[in-house]
């Protein structure tokens, strides 16, 4: 199964706070806001929401096609991602920008403030997905990551027009987007994957209603942090997954990109919903286990022996001829 993975390929700098942003907020003063937070330390990694879920993806044994914008300084980077399996050759190179940077401060809560830097980004509304499908022989799904606002709405109207079914998942982009753009990013997507804060918020800016948003929609992904994950296709019972229990949290960055690398390395091996489901819960755990998006390392015995802890030997006996980890 050939999917794409559309949107942002980015640099994080993460920063650590002891302490608790709320701690500090004045709530009557908001409009005001002029705050500073001593950081005790600061992680570089790599990132960006594509990025993210095509190395999850690579690493569970796929070979997923990156799609987007980054800068010159993408060279090492490239690298990397190449070394563990993704396909980077439809990944366009700026002349003059930057890749993307994103800034992230955690403190003791989780809790979480960030300022995203597009540089390149902006450029990918300049790719085609025409090209790719042919390159690689067609495209049986495109997901459509928070990326350059205009890339998403020219991926989603190419989707539609050439018949490639596509994934929405706007995640970031909702902030900034009206209306209407959302509903042109979603409507006719054969999944729409969100958080439970982005499902409310998507309902609250296209003035859809659950059941109207179900009606354009094949499947709904919802998840919902320590409360797991739901799955819902109209006609059918909704499936609820609960979260795999971690060894230790270090960091929350980039866990629901590890959720949708899991879930659609699942998709792409014909597993089932709930299957699918339950390995991107399994893999978003390791997420949380590190520091940085990208930095675990899978041992197959040990992932499907977790695996099965969490969900059952049977859930990790329908796994195990679909993927193949970096380590034994």
């Amino acid at each position: 199964m050939q999917i794409a993975i559309t949107g942002s390929i980015a640099t994080d700098h993460l920063m650590t706070f002891k302490g608790r942003f709320r701690d500090s907020l004045v709530v009557d003063q908001l409009d005001k806001v002029s705050l500073s937070f001593l950081a005790d330390d600061l992680e570089v990694r790599r990132g960006g929401v594509a990025a993210n879920i095509a190395f999850g993806m690579a690493n569970l044994g796929q070979r997923p096609i990156l799609v987007g914008a980054v800068g010159e300084d993408f060279g090492d980077y490239r690298s990397w991602l190449e070394r563990h399996g993704v396909d980077c050759v439809s990944v366009h190179t700026s002349e003059s920008k930057h890749t993307a940077r994103f800034v992230c401060t955690t403190d003791d809560d989780m809790a979480q403030i960030a300022t995203f830097y597009a540089g390149a980004m902006s450029e990918a509304r300049a790719i085609e997905l025409g090209p790719i499908a042919q390159r690689v022989g067609g495209l049986d799904l495109v997901l459509i990551g928070a990326n350059d606002p205009e890339a998403m709405l020219r991926h989603t109207r190419e989707c539609r027009s050439r018949g490639i079914p596509f994934a929405a998942d706007p995640s970031q982009q909702l902030a900034f987007a009206d209306g209407e753009t959302i509903r042109q990013l979603i409507d006719g997507a054969d999944f729409l994957l969100t958080n439970e804060y982005e499902a409310a918020l998507t309902k609250q800016k296209t003035g859809w209603s659950a059941e109207e948003i179900a009606d354009r929609v094949n499947t709904r992904v919802i998840t919902r942090g320590k409360d797991g994950v739901t799955v819902e296709r109209k006609g059918e019972d909704p499936i609820e997954v609960s979260v795999a229990r971690e060894v230790r949290r270090a960091d929350p960055t980039g866990v629901g990109d590890a959720f949708r690398a899991g879930f659609l390395t699942g998709l792409a091996a014909d597993l089932g919903l709930r299957h699918s489901a339950e390995l991107g819960s399994m893999l978003a755990t390791y997420v949380i286990e590190t520091v940085g998006t990208q930095e675990y390392t899978l041992g197959k015995a040990s992932f499907l022996r977790r695996l099965s802890e969490a969900y059952g030997q049977d859930s990790a006996d329908a796994i195990e001829p679909h993927i193949s980890c970096v380590a034994p």
